[in-house]
């Protein structure tokens, strides 16, 4: 009976150890976001990326209105404040500042006039 319980504990023992090694190999990779929803290239795009994309796709800037400087703004303190986003100050200042310069409404009449 204890070789029988000797025995039980080696391969328990051995499962776990394997069970442990293979879920350590697992990673998740996302798939690239689709063409029509990447951001702008300037300055701020990696902080965008990083912080932005960990919770969403960057669709979810692409397809919005764009919003005045104050809007993306509150739209950011929003995304800390209630969605608990884990942003730094001063990465959120980035954040607002490439938003507004590259989604405003001020942007886009810019680009509108560009291409009359």
């Amino acid at each position: 009976m204890n070789n029988l319980r000797q025995n039980l504990f080696c391969v328990a023992a051995v499962l776990f150890t394997t069970a442990a090694a293979v879920a350590q190999k697992k990673s998740v990779q996302l798939p690239p976001d689709n063409p029509s929803a990447q951001i702008k290239s300037g300055a701020g795009d990696d902080s965008v990326r990083r912080n932005c994309g960990f919770c969403h796709s960057t669709d979810y800037i692409v397809i919005q209105p764009h919003l005045s400087t104050e809007k993306w703004d509150a739209e950011v303190k929003k995304m800390i404040g209630v969605y608990g986003a884990p942003i730094s100050a001063a990465d959120a200042k980035t954040i607002s500042d490439y938003l507004a310069r590259n989604y405003s409404d001020e942007s886009s009449r810019t680009e509108q006039s560009k291409t009359r």
